[in-house]
């Protein structure tokens, strides 16, 4: 516990914060899976009414710091995508094979390793040692 006053004063606004950027979360979740569940539905006008709800949402998470923008922005592209891909039908367009790509060059074979010769012991010449008289 701490026990200076103004670590306690921040136990209390970390609290504050963290149960105000719980609550952010929540709607965020709450908001894409409601427009999820009418994308999955296939009900067009429901969806772009849950997508500016979601828009509005997120705009305010990012606004308060609980989203990075980037991540804001990446899920409202992602929200987009989906209301706009319930109408379309997912036709088939003539596929063309695949270009084979070149067979990638082998590289060239290598020389078998040389074995090594055995190694020479070296000789050592002996000195002839001098006698004490």
């Amino acid at each position: 516990m701490p026990i200076i006053k103004s670590a306690k004063k921040r136990v209390k606004q970390a609290a504050v914060k963290q149960a105000r950027n719980y609550n952010t979360r929540v709607a965020v979740r709450k908001a894409i899976r409601r427009l999820n569940e009418a994308v999955k539905a296939g009900d067009k006008a429901e969806a772009t009414k849950l997508l500016s709800a979601a828009y509005k949402v997120i705009d305010t998470a990012d606004k308060k710091n609980v989203l990075q923008s980037n991540t804001a922005a990446r899920r409202k592209a992602g929200l987009a995508k989906a209301v706009a891909g319930i109408g379309a039908k997912k036709t088939k367009t003539a596929e063309k094979p695949a270009a084979k790509k070149p067979a990638a060059k082998k590289p060239a074979a290598k020389a078998p390793a040389k074995k090594a010769a055995p190694k020479k012991e070296a000789v050592k010449k002996e000195e002839p040692k001098e006698e004490k008289k």
